[in-house]
């Protein structure tokens, strides 16, 4: 085995500065050499890895240790994408690997690229593409419908100076109050129309503001909990602005944990957790709302690199988001209940944009969770 780890690190300042993750495994898959990107990988020091079986430090699919002993026993490389390791810690994590006999003893060589950060990247870029494609969508729409509005409500402001029967003019008056309704709920639908007023803003602030609320709304039928981090620093924002856009989601989630056939919400203003399926609505615990917030260090927004970023959780334990509703969410419009709008959170990702932050949801039975990413700026 001594020659097999040899040959790997003949150039020890090379291999050393790689940051593609190396280990040299002998044909019993006990591990004989890592280098530092390894370490750093894995959670593991190369001596107290040395002699340690592969899957005393990774734990794989079942499959995994029957493909690399053969490609010990049989000489043959293979490549696998988007496998999912579980450290002994407990961390995932993705990673794409190649495996290459390297002698004819059948030692192996194992490359390791982490694919997390990168999927998350695209993902990320994903969502901001929506977002910039809704605002484009939006605005568009907003300019069609406006316009011929306008002339519907003034023609029948002409129309109704003209009449002079009273019981006519009530149907006048229902063109123009109609016109008003659609032209606010295009408003609406285009967010805040001003700027983002940015001063200090303390983001735990927001939080209990956002829970009175929402505690008010639901007459004390939800359980709330916090789990906030105290180190987080006040940042550059515009405060009434996050108060909505958090509201929004905390109202939805609100909803979520209160709909059901036989509970108290019956709400009409839902409109992110449609379509839910009640009947996996963990009952066995109170309905509850969980603020989170963390500080995330050297985190990247799309292109952006930032060096301080506030993560805020908001989770509700309601029945979940259908996997097919979960995909349009942020989209204007799209509501799974007759009587939402569709706006809540189309309005929430408009407003957390503008603060070049990112919006994501998970979903499953029983746990529901936006992830709200923040920059931290000082005001200038």
């Amino acid at each position: 085995m001594a020659n097999a780890s040899n040959s790997v690190t003949g150039y020890p300042h090379i291999v050393d500065s790689l940051s593609t993750a190396l280990l040299v495994m002998d044909r019993n898959l006990l591990i004989h050499y890592m280098n530092p990107a390894a370490e750093n990988l894995l959670a593991v020091s190369a001596t107290r890895s040395h002699g340690m079986a592969f899957s005393g430090i990774v734990l794989v699919a079942g499959d995994t240790e029957r493909r690399l002993k053969a490609a010990a026993d049989h000489g043959r490389s293979f490549s696998q994408h988007e496998a999912e390791y579980m450290l002994m810690n407990g961390a995932r994590m993705i990673v794409d690997y190649t495996v290459t006999p390297i002698n004819p003893e059948g030692d192996l060589l194992l490359e390791i690229w982490r694919r997390d950060q990168l999927l998350r990247i695209n993902r990320e870029e994903d969502i901001l593409s929506q977002q910039e494609t809704n605002r484009v969508l939006v605005r568009g729409m907003a300019h069609e419908i406006k316009n011929p509005l306008g002339g519907i409500r003034g023609a029948a402001q002409l129309l109704d100076r003209e009449l002079q029967s009273a019981e006519l003019r009530e149907y006048t008056q229902v063109i123009i109050d109609e016109a008003d309704r659609l032209r606010s709920l295009v408003d609406r639908m285009l967010g805040p129309n001003k700027a983002p007023r940015l001063i200090r803003t303390n983001i735990h602030e927001v939080l209990e503001r956002v829970r009175a609320l929402v505690e008010a709304e639901s007459h004390g039928k939800l359980t709330f909990k916090r789990d906030f981090d105290p180190s987080l620093p006040e940042f550059c924002a515009d405060r009434e602005q996050l108060i909505q856009a958090f509201l929004n989601i905390a109202r939805n989630a609100m909803e979520a944990c209160l709909e059901s056939p036989d509970g108290p919400g019956n709400s009409d203003s839902r409109n992110s957790h449609h379509n839910r399926d009640n009947s996996s609505s963990n009952t066995s615990e109170p309905a509850t709302i969980t603020f989170r917030t963390r500080t995330l260090r050297q985190f990247t927004i799309g292109p952006v690199r930032h060096r301080l970023v506030c993560r805020i959780d908001v989770i509700d334990n309601g029945p979940g988001i259908s996997p097919q509703l979960q995909q349009n969410i942020f989209y204007p419009m799209i509501s799974g209940r007759a009587s939402g709008n569709g706006l809540g959170l189309a309005i929430t990702q408009s407003i957390i944009g503008r603060h070049h932050g990112l919006v994501e949801c998970n979903s499953e039975p029983g746990h529901t969770n936006f992830v709200i990413y923040l920059p931290i700026e000082e005001c200038t």
